[in-house]
C-alpha cells in the first residue's frame, strides 16, 4: 500500500483575509448535536441554555462576541466551540490564517463530563487501552467516560491492521492522560481530561517549533499519513495537523465536532 501524504509538508500557511478566518455563525442544528455528542450527560436545548441530565444549565452564547480567536481561547462560551468548522476527510491543508476548527474548548462543559485532575485523581474513570495489540501491545489510560477509551481502541485495531510502513508514525507514544497545562499557557490540556492521544514524536511537527515566514505567518509543516487521520475521525477525533497553529501528532475525543464537520 503506497502511503496517502498529506500533501504540504514545508508549505507556508497563508491566508490575507479577515484576522480570524474561517469564522462563521455555528451551522444550524450545530449546538443541538452536543446532545447526541454527550448523551449520557446533557438532555436538550432551552433557548440559549445547554441543559444537564442533572437540570444543571450553561449560557450558550454570552454575549461578548464578535471574538478574536485569543479571545476565544481564553475566555470562551459553548458557541464559540464551533465558530470554525472542521474540514473532515483529506482536505483541509494547509489551513488559513488562526483557522484551528475544535482548538477551542469550553472547559466548564468538559471538567463536567470529565472531571477536573486539578481537584482529583480522573484515574478511576479511565480504562486501559491495548494500543496496536499485534505490533505495540502496550497499554495506555483514556477516559471510559461518553465513550471515549472504547473509540480509541476501535482506532488502535484499525491502525493494527495497516500495513507495517505505518508503524513509525505510531509508535512509541508520547502519551494520553496527562494533568498538565498547554504548553506555553494557564489554560488545561485536553490531555489532563483524558481524551487525547500524541501518537510517534520521531516525525511530529508543532507550530512553535516552526520559524515565521517574513510575513509573521506560521509555516505549515506535517508528515503524517492520510491513512492514519482517516482512521481516528471515524471514531470522532479531531486532528491538531488541521490547525493553524498545529500539532501533527495530537488527537483528541471531539465527537461533537465530528458531528459538525464537512
Amino acid at each position: 500500500m503506497a502511503m496517502r501524504f498529506t500533501p504540504f509538508v514545508l508549505l507556508a500557511a497563508l491566508s490575507f483575509g479577515t484576522l480570524q478566518a474561517g469564522l462563521e455563525e455555528p451551522r444550524p442544528g450545530a449546538l443541538a448535536a452536543l446532545v447526541k455528542a454527550y448523551p449520557d450527560f446533557l438532555d436538550h436545548i432551552d433557548g440559549n441554555y445547554l441543559v444537564w441530565k442533572d437540570d444543571t444549565r450553561m449560557r450558550m452564547d454570552d454575549g461578548k462576541g464578535p471574538k478574536t480567536l485569543d479571545a476565544m481561547l481564553i475566555d470562551p462560551d459553548i458557541k464559540d466551540m464551533f465558530m470554525m468548522t472542521y474540514p473532515l476527510g483529506e482536505k483541509g491543508l494547509a489551513p488559513d490564517l488562526n483557522f484551528d476548527p475544535g482548538r477551542v474548548r469550553y472547559m466548564p462543559l468538559f471538567t463536567k463530563i470529565y472531571g477536573d485532575c486539578q481537584k482529583s485523581d480522573l484515574v478511576a474513570d479511565a480504562a486501559d487501552v491495548i494500543w496496536l495489540s499485534s505490533k505495540y501491545g502496550k497499554t495506555v489510560k483514556f477516559s471510559k467516560l461518553n465513550g471515549a477509551a472504547a473509540a480509541l481502541q476501535q482506532v488502535s485495531n484499525e491502525l493494527d491492521r495497516l500495513p507495517d510502513q505505518f508503524l513509525e508514525y505510531l509508535i512509541p507514544l508520547q502519551g494520553t492522560y496527562n494533568c498538565r497545562s498547554i504548553a506555553g499557557t494557564n489554560r488545561p490540556s485536553a490531555h489532563g481530561l483524558g481524551i487525547a492521544i500524541d501518537i510517534a514524536g520521531a516525525h511530529a511537527h508543532y507550530w512553535l517549533w516552526s520559524k515565521p515566514d517574513a510575513s509573521g505567518r506560521v509555516l505549515y509543516k506535517n508528515e503524517i499519513p492520510w491513512e492514519i487521520v482517516d482512521v481516528f475521525e471515524k471514531y470522532g477525533f479531531i486532528w491538531g495537523g488541521k490547525w493553524y497553529h498545529y500539532d501533527t501528532m495530537h488527537f483528541e475525543y471531539r465527537p461533537e465536532i465530528i458531528m459538525n464537520a464537512r
